[in-house]
């Protein structure tokens, strides 16, 4: 059997065409929307309204981590425009061309900057959306937790730390442990590029201690500082930036 795991596919629908080529079944781990590119500031909802001098200038005060200025500087160009609608309209697009992209099967849950109510919208048959859900792929039970914790960001999908932790109770005994973001291990959250801690979840390292899958996969830290770590009995993988890599993570029994 042969699995393909991808995370933080960030609008990239041409890779994802071909992530399932040679798998069995692919797995995606959420971010499929890119609001912006940080590599390239063309890139994205936002500067296909603002123009890529206002998003050099938002990529700016995000990475000195002035998340206020932030807020306030686009709180300015968005003045007197319907915010919710320009925002769904680009995230729309996007979704048609990334879902269509999707092979049979694909299970795929959440990231912190997707928005879950639109994917039902484009959910076609074989793809399978899961949070705080199990499936069984190939003999082996895939629990899977969409989203992200609560951070200066404001993300379109973070939740709080109980009813992430709720998901994750859910789940019981897996063999595969599937989520956007990592277990609250120092190692797994600070980004080398970024150079600073993204959140990771504490319930996810304490199932991990407890229930002992035999892998935690995840995505979110885009350049992390350790890939791939053990903790106990579990090997703990980051699949990597799909969108900057363009090829998935295979795993196979």
């Amino acid at each position: 059997m042969r699995v393909h795991v991808v995370s933080d596919v960030h609008g990239n629908a041409r890779d994802l065409r071909r992530a399932g080529d040679g798998a069995d079944a692919l797995v995606c781990l959420g971010d499929l929307v890119l609001f912006l590119d940080y590599a390239d500031h063309s890139r994205g909802i936002f500067p296909d309204l603002f123009g890529e001098e206002n998003a050099d200038r938002l990529v700016e005060l995000r990475t000195a981590r002035r998340f206020e200025e932030a807020r306030e500087f686009g709180a300015r160009l968005w003045a007197g425009l319907d915010r919710r609608a320009a925002v769904e309209a680009g995230v729309r697009k996007q979704y048609a061309e990334l879902f269509a992209a999707f092979p049979t099967p694909t299970y795929a849950t959440y990231g912190n900057v997707d928005m879950p109510e639109l994917w039902p919208e484009f959910t076609r048959p074989g793809t399978t959306v899961l949070d705080g859900e199990r499936v069984e792929i190939g003999g082996r039970v895939f629990g899977f937790v969409g989203g992200g914790l609560r951070t200066p960001m404001r993300t379109p999908y973070e939740i709080g730390d109980e009813e992430y932790a709720a998901k994750v109770e859910a789940l019981g005994e897996v063999d595969v442990l599937c989520s956007h973001i990592p277990p609250d291990v120092p190692e797994l959250l600070y980004d080398t590029v970024a150079r600073r801690f993204e959140r990771g979840s504490r319930a996810l390292l304490e199932a991990i201690r407890r229930t002992r899958p035999r892998y935690s996969l995840f995505g979110h830290v885009h350049q992390p500082l350790a890939g791939r770590m053990r903790i106990g009995a579990t090997e703990c993988v980051n699949v990597g930036h799909f969108a900057a890599r363009g090829r998935p993570w295979a795993l196979e029994w």
